[in-house]
């Protein structure tokens, strides 16, 4: 960024009112209880269109080596590592019809992920796959996720649309015994669970929904039967018909645009404008990747990790949106950097992240044609506070005819719908269908959603003892009192924006604490004492970022504006130290969480 570039003080003075202003625009009394869950009286919105009907089968009473719960990439990678440390019986459960967690449920017309393919989809290198393009289509990241669970064998074991309903520890057989809502009660040895952050859809708690007429589904459960057409476009049910969509986060930019191809008219009603960025997806070929040599995969992710982190990494590979802003993410993703004149950095934090911002706003009044409407499309808060989304066809979208953008800032979101539309304001707004694009409750799955009960030692509830204490673990992997059970997730671990990489990094660590303990006839289980020193390790070094959070628009990652509070949970040094944290532990000392199966 040149000086040129660079705001004046008066200008982020006026920069800091007008997010000020359009934050308390934005604020609901009600925050996250402003959605409700998909069980909440709706619960044919959870229902699996993807699946055929589910056969009948008798309840399994055996007993296996590994049960991991959750079939998409985090439950998929743990299989797969698993296997590769030859482990034998490896069983996957999962609520969907087949592997995919994520990409399974999310096939709406044009989703694509929004971190390069080439890093994003893991095993690359040991499946010998290239991705087609720089962005995938979800239909192709669906596609990898079931080609790694098959070259894995792990379809031979797996339960499919199947919901583990209760993990409990059985000392005298020191196993977990496993029940499901389809009868099976089995034991196993180990228990991984992998229920991912995007797993419990969400819905808008819009007053009068139960009354209307008209028809509703949830992107993560797309209606073609009604729609019509693919993911790749062609929603010719929808001709002749008036749709609005609820939701403008990454989903609804991408698609929207799909939509308003077909539809007679799309109303997209938006509280909160996402910032999009050009996204210049493209085809690729394994020579514009790089991919002439083993571990070529790897070297790009660890590329890209490093590079998001905060970290040197050299040249940039991958060389996209994502990589030129990554000075920005230091308010979402903690890392290395801790800045001796903190105020000096502050200061150039604030000079640069109002530049990246001013040039996303110009970007819309470059397309844009309507200047009311361009006005309305412009994210007026600072780049971490929501995820930034890329789409080169969102915007352009608003010059069509039959698109209409309806702000509801002013009213905090849509006021309530009747038998034939949506109301804002003194405005009733005539539809056919609504299409939600809310997206899902994040980290609230599982055990954390009180679905999924987990009883340890002496029968102690998992989801209790996280209530009255906090999560304890070592590295978020593994707690006292539950012996064998290993959680992924980014509780007490490192996150990124490229996910799936943590998870792979998961995997792997859970795999050799497996292979370990087999080896050494022991359980895994640490001591409250290396609970307490992890605990220390991220007390110490955690961020204060709490004041961020607490001046940025509403969305998921504050609480709908009731803040981030400050505290131990995450690894405060990025994700890139943490894996290398891991692969020293793992070569020093693992044997510290190798326990003789009695509590300490």
């Amino acid at each position: 960024m040149t000086n040129s570039q660079a705001p004046s003080p008066e200008a982020l003075a006026d920069l800091r009112r007008r997010y000020r202003l359009e934050r308390e625009r934005r604020v609901r009394p009600d925050g996250t209880r402003q959605y409700l869950a998909a069980d909440a009286g709706f619960g044919y919105y959870a229902d699996d269109p993807y699946a055929a009907e589910v056969a009948e089968r008798e309840p399994l009473r055996d007993r296996v080596d590994v049960a991991v719960v959750g079939g998409g990439f985090g439950g998929i990678l743990a299989g797969a590592r698993l296997r590769q440390r030859g482990i034998g019986r490896v069983r996957v459960l999962e609520k969907g019809g087949d592997f995919g967690g994520t990409w399974y449920w999310n096939r709406y017309p044009g989703i694509h992920c929004d971190i390069e393919s080439h890093v994003y989809l893991p095993m690359l290198d040991e499946t010998g796959y290239v991705p087609e393009w720089k962005y995938s289509p979800g239909e192709e990241i669906r596609r990898h996720a079931v080609r790694i669970a098959e070259k894995s064998d792990l379809r031979a074991d797996a339960l499919f649309s199947t919901s583990v309903t209760s993990l409990t520890w059985d000392e005298a057989s020191r196993a977990w015994i496993v029940t499901t809502d389809r009868g099976d009660e089995f034991r196993a040895t180990y228990v991984v669970t992998a229920t991912g952050t995007l797993s419990e859809l969400k819905l808008p708690g819009i007053p009068g929904v139960e009354n209307f007429e008209g028809h509703t589904f949830h992107t993560s459960r797309w209606d073609y039967a009604y729609t019509g057409g693919t993911p790749d476009g062609g929603l010719t049910g929808l001709a002749g018909k008036r749709v609005g969509v609820v939701g403008t986060g990454a989903t609804g930019v991408q698609v929207i645009p799909k939509l308003a191809e077909d539809a007679a008219h799309v109303y997209v009603f938006q509280r909160t404008p996402s910032a999009v960025d050009v996204r210049a997806n493209r085809r690729t070929t394994a020579r514009d990747v790089g991919a002439d040599h083993d571990g070529w995969a790897r070297e790009r992710r660890d590329n890209f990790l490093r590079i998001v982190s905060g970290e040197s990494a050299g040249e940039d590979l991958v060389a996209d949106r994502w990589t030129s802003a990554a000075g920005l993410l230091e308010k979402l993703l903690p890392s290395f950097r801790r800045p001796a004149d903190r105020q000096a950095f502050e200061t150039a934090y604030e000079v640069a992240d109002a530049a990246k911002m001013n040039e996303v706003r110009a970007r819309v009044d470059r397309i844009v044609a309507d200047a009311d409407t361009a006005e309305k499309l412009k994210p007026w808060y600072r780049y971490a506070c929501k995820r930034p989304t890329f789409s080169d066809t969102y915007l352009q979208t608003f010059n069509r005819d039959n698109v209409t953008l309806v702000d509801t800032a002013d009213t905090h979101g849509i006021e309530r719908m009747t038998e034939h539309g949506v109301v804002v304001g003194d405005t009733e707004y005539a539809l056919d269908c609504l299409v939600f694009a809310t997206g899902f409750s994040v980290g609230v799955s599982g055990v954390h959603s009180g679905k999924l009960s987990v009883r340890g030692r002496d029968g102690v509830e998992l989801l209790d003892a996280l209530r009255r204490r906090g999560p304890r673990s070592l590295h978020g992997f593994t707690s006292n009192g539950f012996p064998n059970l290993i959680q992924l997730g980014a509780v007490q671990s490192a996150s990124s924006v490229n996910f799936t990489h943590v998870l792979d990094e998961h995997a792997v660590h859970a795999a050799a604490l497996v292979a370990a303990a087999e080896a050494e006839g022991a359980v895994i289980e640490p001591s409250r004492a290396a609970e307490d020193a992890w605990l220390a390790v991220m007390t110490e070094g955690a961020p204060d970022h709490e004041w961020f959070h607490a001046e940025c628009t509403p969305g998921y990652y504050n609480g709908e504006g009731r803040g981030r509070p400050n505290g131990p949970n995450a690894y405060p040094h990025g994700a890139a130290a943490f894996h290398d944290l891991l692969k020293r532990w793992r070569e020093e000392s693992m044997d510290e969480v190798l326990r003789a199966g009695q509590p300490s």
